[in-house]
């Protein structure tokens, strides 16, 4: 391996996370001087933007016939999404969950997570699926274009701080932010070639899969958009952002990302054994560990985050050892399922039945007083 290959590794993990931020900021401006509002711009145009990464080198990689990098980093995203973004964002500040989340979007992302495992199932995401997964991200977007009308103002201001400043009605405004949009654009395309073909390199060279590379490496380069937005979020006070951007993000990683890179595939996305019998399952799990920590009490705890972050350590932890180490594996194995993980299931118990009494408590009280 040259070190050529590092230095466009790394040069493409830096314009892929340099457009997008590009990108991101030139689309809200844009949008936000069309009159476009800044609510729905933070829930459809940014949440798309941050995901720009992850679609580029998802289409990069499935045109080029590199299948598995393509769904590995989807699958290996979304787990950083949720273990580590948020994890990491809420052992800073914690994070409030807005009753939304709960009620709808939680339980889509659920939904999206066990549609792609089911598809997945025959060993290929065909490109009938991903035609399937483009119009569930499109029904998605619809919804949040009608929601958007009756949120709240005070959300709306959130958005606004975070990703819009009000542009001036001046045409170098408008230039400027035009620039930024192509700039991004042409940075993202020129990224994702690079990180594709170095990645590649470097899989060779080691003897490790491309779908390693892709749950670990490219997965965590490319969620970097993601978590500048929600660490910033979240020391900003802006905690509903923080959460959703999360959510939000693997919604677009399964529906648009996977959706349309299966499309322009030319016989559809292989998916390698491995993924399906334990990668997509753990996404799946990960997703289904949300529920209980969100509707205790509608907020992720410092000590909930810091449990997300030991699981993501633990889930590369076993990736990397059953690449480079498998005689030790099992032994890895055991300590996760007969410790950690039943030691896991009982505080979450414990936390939401706590949670439960509580509310019941409050609800009888009310009663008392009405």
């Amino acid at each position: 391996m040259s070190l050529a290959t590092i230095f466009f590794f790394l040069l493409g993990l830096a314009f892929l996370a340099g457009g997008a931020e590009m990108l991101v900021r030139g689309a809200a401006r844009i949008a936000v001087a069309l009159g476009i509002p800044s609510l729905l711009v933070g829930l459809t145009i940014v949440a798309y933007c941050t995901s720009a990464p992850e679609l580029a080198v998802s289409i990069s990689s499935a045109r080029s016939g590199q299948t598995a990098l393509a769904v590995g980093n989807v699958i290996g995203s979304n787990i950083f999404n949720i273990l580590f973004l948020l994890g990491i964002s809420s052992a800073l500040v914690p994070l409030v969950v807005a009753g939304q989340l709960i009620r709808f979007d939680v339980p889509v992302m659920l939904a999206s997570s066990i549609a792609m495992y089911v598809m997945a199932l025959d060993g290929v995401i065909s490109q009938t699926d991903g035609v399937l997964l483009c119009v569930g991200m499109l029904l998605y977007t619809t919804y949040l274009i009608f929601y958007s009308r009756g949120e709240k103002r005070s959300v709306q201001q959130q958005y606004d701080a975070m990703y819009v400043e009000k542009p001036r009605a001046r045409l170098q405004d408008h230039a400027r932010n035009v620039t930024l949009l192509v700039v991004g654009l042409g940075a993202l395309i020129l990224g994702a070639q690079w990180l594709v073909e170095s990645v590649t390199s470097i899989a060779r060279a080691f003897g490790v899969s491309e779908l390693i590379i892709g749950l670990t490496i490219v997965a965590i380069g490319t969620s970097l958009p993601e978590v500048a937005a929600s660490v910033v979020a979240s020391l900003r006070k802006e905690r509903d952002i923080a959460v959703g951007n999360a959510i939000g993000s693997n919604l677009s990683n399964i529906l648009l990302v996977l959706g349309v890179a299966a499309v322009v595939a030319p016989n559809g996305l292989p998916v390698p054994a491995s993924a399906v019998s334990f990668d997509l399952p753990v996404m799946i799990g990960v997703s289904i560990a949300c529920l209980p920590i969100f509707f205790t009490g509608r907020l992720i705890a410092r000590w909930e985050g810091g449990l997300f972050l030991m699981f993501y350590f633990l889930y590369t932890t076993y990736v990397i050892l059953a690449a480079t180490q498998p005689s030790i594996l099992s032994l890895y194995q055991a300590a996760v399922l007969f410790f950690i993980l039943p030691l896991t299931v009982i505080t979450l118990f414990g936390t939401t039945l706590r949670a439960v009494r509580a509310e019941r408590k409050r609800n009888s009280f009310s009663k008392t007083e009405s």
